[in-house]
């Protein structure tokens, strides 16, 4: 194929989205064309090619074995146009905008914090994460979002493993009695509760927690001023239990299939801003 006969970039980006994404809607929205302009786009393509790229069905696509073919050159070939424009002309975010839990913030962005700034060279903007909306972030924004990583058609990168266990404030631990006789700090959200521990572990289901927070931020600041034993999550608390600040009352842990993750679009973020955003992640 001639230079005059290679296709326009806007389709071949197109092809490369539904690909990726499964579908021609995922596309269209991550594009920002609509569903018709995307599926038009491919159509061009294929046209051009003389080939089908894609077996169209009423609830799904996939793709044909030229589609498959041709798919990890294609993928290259962004990748080397996108990387060469970073290098030649310095291409990328003069603002990057993360948005996370106030928990996550407080706890493992912030000591990070310097180390991104010297590595990303822009301007951070973060943003706390609204209560509840635990979905993937805009296209624009990199976000730390807590589930099991398999949100589609973003670059991911795990936080670090999620383990659980009891803390408290050093003071607690003169009492003569056993922890698990303790006052207990309840926190809401996808974490496994005091009723897994008891259930994993052979321990009382009381005494029934009388403090309840939304936040871990909130329960482990709760464990700190010795209000009661917080099953808290270990990679969250775990300058506060190297300060001395908490300690923990059972060497056992809870280990679960979720974390947090490290989540961008792919106009969030240029490829070396995301080098450097994945090389602050633990595991």
């Amino acid at each position: 194929m001639s230079g005059a006969r290679l296709p326009p970039l806007e389709w071949v980006r197109a092809f490369e989205a539904a690909a990726r994404l499964g579908s021609f809607t995922a596309a269209a929205d991550e594009i920002g064309l609509t569903q018709a302009a995307v599926s038009q786009r491919i159509g061009q393509l294929e046209k051009r090619l003389g080939v089908a790229l894609f077996h169209r069905k009423p609830r799904n696509i996939s793709l044909t074995v030229e589609g498959e073919a041709w798919l990890p050159h294609v993928q290259q070939a962004l990748d080397g146009l996108r990387d060469s424009t970073e290098a030649v002309f310095g291409a990328g975010q003069k603002r990057l905008t993360i948005s996370a839990s106030q928990s996550v913030i407080d706890f493992w962005l912030m000591p990070r914090l310097e180390s991104l700034q010297s590595m990303v060279k822009a301007e951070l903007s973060v943003r706390t994460l609204v209560l509840g909306a635990h979905d993937a972030p805009e296209d624009d924004v990199i976000g730390i979002r807590y589930g099991a990583g398999d949100w589609p058609g973003l670059s991911r990168a795990r936080l670090y493993v999620e383990t659980l266990a009891p803390v408290a404030a050093p003071a607690l631990t003169s009492r003569s009695e056993a922890w698990t006789t303790w006052p207990r700090i309840a926190c809401a959200g996808p974490r496994p509760g005091w009723p897994a521990w008891a259930s994993a572990f052979g321990i009382p289901t009381t005494p029934v927690p009388q403090l309840r927070f939304d936040t871990q931020l909130s329960a482990i600041n709760a464990a700190k001023a010795g209000l009661g034993v917080m099953l808290a999550s270990l990679p969250l608390c775990e300058a506060a239990l190297m300060a001395g600040d908490l300690v923990r009352l059972d060497e056992r842990s809870l280990p679960h299939h979720e974390t947090y993750w490290l989540l961008a679009g792919p106009n969030a973020v240029s490829r070396q801003e995301w080098n450097a955003l994945a090389a602050l992640v633990d595991v």
